[in-house]
């Protein structure tokens, strides 16, 4: 039996505004993942740490905060020091398409705007633990 794929939400800074971050979660969860749901106002440091605590396939952070081009550089660089680059790194909020090249060229992978589909969501994130984590 293949292993579950596991994946960490989380919530970043000071931004306070969780459902979009719970919409997510509860669709990978009924997509037969597990979920950890880190909470709100999570730092990098949090997040990395949590991730290699949990074991995870993939971290997907939202963000509303504007403070993106900070917060995904430094998770991502963190992943890096760490040994973690086989761990996706994703995620959503409101995120100027400029600033989502940019990000992409970081090592960070798709990130999703409002009104993006759960079901994109979670076979992006199925097809790329297929290809980068068995």
């Amino acid at each position: 039996m293949p292993k579950r794929i596991r994946v960490l939400v989380a919530k970043v800074g000071l931004d306070g505004h969780d459902r979009g971050a719970k919409v997510v979660a509860a669709a990978l969860r009924d997509a037969g993942m597990e979920v950890i749901y880190t909470g709100l106002r999570k730092t990098p440091d949090m997040i990395v740490e949590a991730a290699i605590q949990e074991d995870v396939d993939a971290i997907g952070v939202s963000i509303l905060s504007g403070a993106h081009m900070t917060v995904f550089p430094r998770i991502a660089n963190l992943l890096k020091e760490k040994g973690l680059n086989d761990v996706l790194l994703f995620g959503g909020g409101i995120i100027p398409g400029k600033d989502i090249v940019e990000l992409k060229q970081h090592g960070v992978g798709e990130l999703f705007t409002p009104g993006a589909s759960t079901q994109d969501i979670v076979e992006y994130v199925k097809s790329w633990v297929g290809e980068h984590r068995n």
